[in-house]
């Protein structure tokens, strides 16, 4: 079956949802299957990313009930790996990215410390400022695996590192392991985003492997206090 297909019923039944049309819980199945003329394998499939994502819940006896949804608006997942175009695309927010250094450097025992790169790895090593909806919300200090992410240039960063990771290089980005702490301003913050009298910034950092087990990225990601916003799905597991 298209992916096209359950992803516009997807598309089509979150803005429903977020727009409040409906009360408590989804159409049934058989009706959302007339209304989009599919088969009721492709609503499931659409259903299950809502679950997914944690729109809605199915509950046996009840049909899919849809939940309480925080505010939309720059929330990034703790619980899956995004890149920030694809996070901004979900949020319905304009991205914009400027890289504001670009270097070609090797791992020392001081960056091997801090990254978790061996020592001797070349490195490309990234400053990018983040902006979305205009505002520079996110500074970004990138470390990529030069063996890994091969050409990369600031154009490519400055559009989507992950897509030409996986587009391009036909890399797969496997597993995130983050650390989130908050830490003091420092003068790159402030010379990058508008903090005013705020001295701390909130940090995400993260260390990003491809399928054959190999840290190709490390990340510490910078985000304005005010507009730091992360969200998780977990469930519950049943006691054996």
């Amino acid at each position: 079956m298209p992916a096209a297909k359950y992803e516009a019923i997807y598309e089509q039944l979150r803005r429903s949802i977020e727009a409040r049309e409906y009360e408590g819980s989804l159409p049934s199945e058989h009706r959302l299957t007339e209304r989009f003329h599919c088969s009721r394998n492709t609503v499931r499939r659409a259903v299950a990313r809502l679950v997914e994502e944690g729109f809605v819940q199915s509950v046996h006896g009840k049909g899919v009930l849809i939940l309480r949804r925080l505010p939309v608006e720059k929330q990034l997942l703790i619980s899956g790996i995004e890149s920030m175009e694809e996070a901004a695309a979900r949020n319905h927010l304009s991205l914009a990215t400027k890289v504001v250094y670009f270097a070609e450097v090797f791992a020392d025992k001081n960056l091997s410390a801090l990254t978790g790169f061996p020592e001797g790895s070349p490195l490309y090593h990234l400053r990018r400022v983040r902006y979305l909806n205009g505002e520079a919300l996110i500074l970004d200090e990138n470390y990529f695996l030069r063996d890994v992410v091969r050409g990369l240039t600031p154009e490519i960063a400055e559009a989507s590192v992950y897509a030409y990771v996986e587009g391009t290089l036909g890399e797969s980005i496997v597993t995130t392991q983050r650390r989130y702490t908050v830490g003091p301003c420092t003068e790159l913050d402030r010379k990058y985003i508008a903090l005013g009298e705020r001295n701390c910034m909130a940090v995400v950092t993260s260390w990003t492997y491809n399928a054959d087990g190999v840290l190709f990225e490390h990340t510490q990601s910078r985000h304005h206090p005010d507009r730091f916003v992360f969200y998780g799905l977990v469930q519950r597991r049943k006691k054996p």
